[in-house]
């Protein structure tokens, strides 16, 4: 508004509000100096996460078919089996399950004293429903178009047929949460959930926080906290939540690693989730997704680009820098931890040298000394996306793109939403977040009959051989096809990894970082190593309180 259109006060109430807003300044300014050292107050049997890294805040709210938690613990609703620390499987639901010779059936057998918190009992029917919805929806990150059919073969007893062999169905039984049949409602179940987890639903505050209960009928290993509740806070707002006492955990990027908060400490889990970028192998010949989007660059369409990226990029310098130096040099995007990780494919990066080399027999020079290499016309020039709230992935693209203009290649780095990405993502680099302990993961990104299938194999990788062992091991007992997995790195010949087309470029394994409470207890011990997106609530069984928040 006009300042004038405001009634002159009497010198009397101007003295008085003058000592108000000195009051109230006072007050602020109080607020804000002691800022990082105030402590909401809770009680013992409380627990108050910042975790966006466990899927962060769901569109369509709190509901498995949609997506909620793609590879974590669902907290509120229960799974067949889980994964556990070693990445073998330990009953939930389940009472225990048989496969077929042909690895075309599984069957399961459930608990029969398991309730939702609604008070109806969960049947086999509720698991098969869960599972043909999810299918039928295709919302969810899981691929179930290989299941034929889900049929209850009893209250107790669910049998899925496949239509093609598949030993790593069975991680398929580990993530999907199972809803009740009778009162799912696609529009509104996200938003008040019910399940038969550790704990049940309460508020939802969008944009905020969720707030959960534990379930006191829960038929597993209680937790010892009656309440939960997971702020929607990330990066420097997860950060500063710690600072100022505002939670019991938060999950930080590594920037934040190094930096000390009193009352809390550092923790640091070992996770099987990796950065990288895919290099699109076809040319651009004007050709377009179904969606329209462009495909292929006719820079990384040659493989000796690709080659040299991947022998000229010094992923040891990127885990120092950009990781702030808790990562791990990787080559095929398979964490070290996983049994199908493949030695064979590291090699000696960093070879400015020999990347130099391999641009200049394969006939690209900086024939204008521009500083960026061509060839027949073509300039060695890209661009590099990132999700710009993902502060490691700008860190990458921005230190690949340094390093690069020693090999005369231009990279060009740009933050943007994941609809911008869309867009390019068949056409330019992507920097990506991999991480399962489903090693049908690697089918996802290098099986060339899913070339541009959403964000599958994105750079169109396609070699015979890949997959070839790619189907030998969906044909094969789990435990013995990692020996074929690993081939689709490196097989001797070819493969995916540097010494083969080099279809991508792998930096680093990351780890998680998690200022914790001293007053708290997460048990390390029997945490699982962490898939990408996160799982800190995986061994929440587990935790305590070690001494009472007030004693702080």
């Amino acid at each position: 508004r006009d300042l004038h259109s405001f009634p002159t006060r009497r010198s009397s109430d101007l003295r008085t509000l003058g000592i108000l807003i000195a009051i109230v300044i006072i007050i602020v300014g109080s607020a804000v100096f002691f800022g990082g050292q105030t402590h909401v107050e809770r009680a013992d049997d409380e627990l108050v996460v910042a975790a966006y890294s466990h899927g962060g805040e769901p569109e369509t709210g709190f509901d498995p078919i949609l997506g909620w938690n793609y590879l974590a613990e669902p907290l509120i609703q229960s799974t067949l089996l889980k994964t556990t620390k070693d990445l073998d499987y330990r009953n939930d639901l389940a009472t225990g399950y048989t496969i077929s010779d042909d690895l075309k059936k599984y069957t399961v057998n459930i608990r029969d004293d398991v309730n939702f918190t609604d008070g109806t009992p969960l049947t086999a029917e509720d698991v098969v429903f869960t599972y043909k919805t999810y299918k039928e929806t295709g919302a969810g990150d899981h691929d179930l178009g290989n299941m034929k059919e889900v049929k209850a073969i009893n209250d107790t007893a669910v049998e899925f047929t496949l239509n093609d062999s598949d030993s790593t169905f069975i991680n398929k039984l580990t993530c999907i949460g199972i809803v009740p049949s009778d009162s799912y409602n696609n529009e509104t179940y996200g938003s008040n959930p019910v399940g038969s987890g550790p704990f049940k639903f309460v508020q939802w505050d969008k944009g905020q926080q969720v707030i959960l209960e534990k379930n006191p009928d829960y038929y597993g290993k209680q937790p010892e906290f009656n309440k939960l509740t997971i702020l929607f806070a990330q990066n420097d707002a997860a950060f500063n939540a710690a600072k100022n006492g505002e939670c019991d955990i938060a999950a930080v990027p590594l920037s934040y690693a190094k930096e000390n908060i009193s009352g809390m400490k550092m923790f640091l889990l070992d996770t099987i989730d990796v950065r990288g970028m895919s290099l699109p192998v076809l040319n651009d010949t004007g050709e377009k997704t179904e969606d329209g989007n462009p495909i292929g660059n006719n820079v990384t369409s040659d493989i000796a680009v690709r080659k040299a990226l991947n022998y000229g990029i010094n992923r040891t310098l990127l885990c120092e820098g950009a990781l702030n130096g808790f990562g791990v040099p990787n080559y095929d995007g398979v964490a070290h931890q996983l049994p199908w990780a493949n030695k064979e494919t590291v090699i000696e990066d960093g070879d400015i040298e020999l990347a130099n080399k391999t641009l200049d027999d394969a006939g690209w020079k900086d024939s204008d000394g521009d500083g960026i290499r061509e060839k027949n016309g073509t300039k060695a020039s890209l661009g590099i996306y990132y999700s710009s709230d993902a502060s490691e992935r700008q860190a990458i693209a921005v230190s690949v793109s340094e390093q690069a203009k020693e090999m005369g290649i231009e990279i060009n780095a740009t933050g943007c939403s994941w609809d911008e990405i869309d867009k390019v993502k068949n056409s330019q680099l992507v920097v990506w977040g991999f991480g399962s302990s489903d090693p049908s993961t690697m089918k996802g990104e290098y099986y060339g009959p899913f070339a541009g299938q959403g964000y599958n194999n994105p750079g169109f990788t396609n070699i015979s051989a890949v997959d070839e062992h790619i189907d030998n091991a969906m044909k094969m007992p789990y435990n013995d096809s990692f020996s074929e997995w690993s081939k689709v790195s490196w097989d001797g010949n070819t493969g995916i990894g540097p010494k083969g087309e080099a279809t991508w470029l792998w930096a680093g394994e990351i780890k998680y970082g998690y200022f914790v409470d001293d007053s708290l207890d997460i048990s390390e011990d029997t945490a699982l190593l962490q898939p990408h997106g996160g799982d800190i609530f995986s061994n929440i069984y587990d935790w305590h309180r070690v001494s009472s928040i007030e004693d702080k």
